[in-house]
């Protein structure tokens, strides 16, 4: 199974809390200056008796008319053309247009029909226009559109347009809808809400109905999945798939209630009152929906981290996953007091000024919370690592949420704000690959230019042969004329697995070199400001003569590795040397060899 590393599960969980809170505020904060505008505008015109100053209100009190079975009064809603006069032909259109509405019509659910006095101007249509559904008839589809028109006092009302009218009563109908004619005439003579009682049952035995042949079919699809593809065995697919299950039938169900009661042509006035409870019923599947995957992530990171041995990714999650929740909360209220119609834009907005002070306030809380975001994700350090943070060295002891502590080299311990922390330069010597090599040796300027041939020659052999020394870059140059000395650089990298093996390795460097100096006659130069007393034995004649014998040996042969060791030469000095010494108490003695 492939891994997925902790900063993935680590920022989807934090993005997830951060669009949570930081959508809401910005939901509040828009509406605030067009609604005290709106409220100035409309602050002078009186009330409409029958609530149709809006889109929302108009459409509410013509469903409500019709329930009521007072065709009368729901043709007041509707804008008739010149040519209708007559109230009985003007009550005619109202019921043919409640049977439209029944056989297959459709009707946007109350939420969804804009509240404003001035209508939705930004659906592309006219501004003192608005669609509200559609009907057919006579093989068409026939939009139904609500127009801005004023009333006997001059005031705007928004009334059933005469287009919309004139197109309806021109059309002819079919026999009676489909659930009439298959539901007992017992059913059909009572009437609650303006609706036979056969409706209601009938709407209640597809409420269950739909449930089941969703839970068959989530069942299925799922089963099958599993027989298919094996990874929906396995974390994290398995878990996501659990996560995924109840939302989805509950949002199937959904659709498939739609569909079937709009094919059984169930009344207009019931659908509407569902509509409500079906919107319900998919935001919550939708918030069922992101608790569970917030529960679902949060364990599996949790567990993570715990393998990984970070106890303070564990905190971080835990923290995340309480702040998504009760976004997760907070949206699902909004969304359900939308749904069924409750102005919630005083209280957005309220909410919109609380979290900006809430913001500005613990502003310094935040960022710390968010470094530490930041630390568990990108994991730039770990407990126990050995880093410099800005001017600061020292062993990481603790990572929390609002501060990381470091015991220095002095056994003190400092606490660094995580947001600072995670702002600054992180210098992280744990993870460093290999160890670092430098030194400069200065020899008297006594020595002689065969002496620094055969200097460099060695030492180089010392490097090459040494099996803890990386042959690339290794290097030995003699560098320049210093005031008192000849100064020969040595660089090189060494394999070490932490840094008190470096220490010994370079040791053992040291000594060996220290070796080559002695055997080539000269000697370590002194700084001309020390006034030495002594006899000075000088230099080694025999020693000296020595160096430069076999510098001279390596001319005649063509053998001398200057400027450079040639490939073969180097092949041949590869581990010649042996590492611990010989002689040192880790080394294997050759008599047990």
């Amino acid at each position: 199974m492939k891994k997925i590393s902790d900063s993935h599960y680590l920022k989807f969980v934090f993005i997830i809390s951060l669009l949570l809170f930081g959508s809401l505020p910005a939901e509040a904060q828009f509406p605030i200056g067009s609604n005290q505008n709106k409220e100035a505008e409309t602050e002078e015109i009186p009330e409409d008796p029958l609530g149709r100053r809006t889109p929302r209100g108009t459409v509410k009190g013509f469903i409500d008319a019709m329930a009521g079975q007072n065709f009368n009064l729901a043709a007041r809603y509707l804008n008739f053309p010149a040519s209708i006069t007559l109230e009985e032909d003007k009550e005619q259109i109202v019921q043919v247009l409640q049977r439209l509405f029944d056989q297959k019509g459709n009707l946007q659910p109350y939420h969804t029909i804009s509240d404003d006095p001035n209508g939705k101007i930004d659906d592309g249509i006219d501004g003192n226009l608005e669609i509200i559904g559609n009907v057919n008839a006579d093989n068409e589809s026939i939009d139904i559109f609500l127009k801005q028109y004023d009333d006997e006092a001059g005031n705007p009302i928004w009334l059933f347009s005469s287009e919309t009218v004139g197109a309806i009563s021109s059309l002819s109908l079919r026999g009676s809808a489909l659930i009439d004619e298959i539901m007992p005439s017992i059913l059909k003579k009572y009437l609650w809400g303006g609706v036979p009682a056969g409706q209601w049952i009938v709407a209640l035995v597809l409420i269950a109905l739909s449930y089941f042949v969703s839970l068959l079919l989530i069942s299925t699809i799922i089963l099958l999945l599993k027989k298919l593809w094996k990874r929906t065995r396995e974390t994290p697919i398995s878990g996501i798939i659990k996560a995924i299950k109840l939302p989805v039938k509950l949002y199937a169900a959904v659709w498939i209630f739609v569909a079937l009661s709009r094919n059984l042509e169930l009344s207009i006035i019931l659908r509407q009152k569902f509509s409500a409870i079906t919107i319900i019923v998919g935001i919550a599947a939708f918030l069922i929906l992101l608790w569970r995957l917030s529960d679902f992530i949060g364990k599996f990171s949790q567990e993570k981290m715990v393998l990984r041995g970070n106890p303070a990714g564990v905190s971080i999650v835990l923290f995340l996953q309480r702040a998504a929740k009760i976004g997760i909360v907070v949206f699902g209220i909004i969304a359900v007091l939308g749904a069924v119609g409750i102005d919630v834009t005083t209280g957005l907005a309220a909410l919109g000024i609380g979290g900006i002070a809430l913001a500005l306030g613990a502003q310094k809380t935040i960022e710390n919370f968010v470094g530490s975001v930041t630390l568990i994700a990108d994991r730039p350090i770990r407990v126990g690592d050995f880093c410099r943070v800005g001017q600061i060295t020292g062993h990481i002891e603790k990572i929390g949420i609002r501060s990381t502590q470091i015991r220095t080299l002095d056994r003190t311990v400092v606490s660094i704000p995580n947001g600072a922390f995670s702002s600054d330069t992180i210098e992280n010597f744990a993870h460093r690959d290999k160890f670092r090599f430098i030194t400069t040796l200065n020899f008297r300027y006594e020595t002689s230019p065969d002496q620094l041939r055969f200097l460099l020659a060695e030492l180089r052999k010392v490097l090459y042969a040494h099996p803890k020394v990386y042959e690339e870059p290794a290097r030995i140059r003699f560098t320049g004329f210093a005031a008192h000395s000849l100064d020969i650089e040595i660089f090189a990298y060494l394999d070490a697995k932490d840094f008190n093996e470096f220490l010994e390795i370079r040791e053992d460097l040291m000594l060996r070199m220290m070796d080559v100096v002695d055997r080539s006659g000269t000697e370590f130069a002194f700084p001309s400001q020390t006034i030495y007393f002594g006899k000075d034995q000088g230099l080694s004649k025999e020693k000296s003569a020595e160096a430069e014998a076999e510098v001279q040996n390596w001319k005649k042969e063509w053998e001398m590795p200057l400027p450079q060791f040639s490939r073969e030469q180097i092949d041949a000095l590869k581990n010649k040397s042996s590492y611990p010494p010989e002689g040192s108490s880790t080394s294997i003695k050759k008599s047990e060899v």
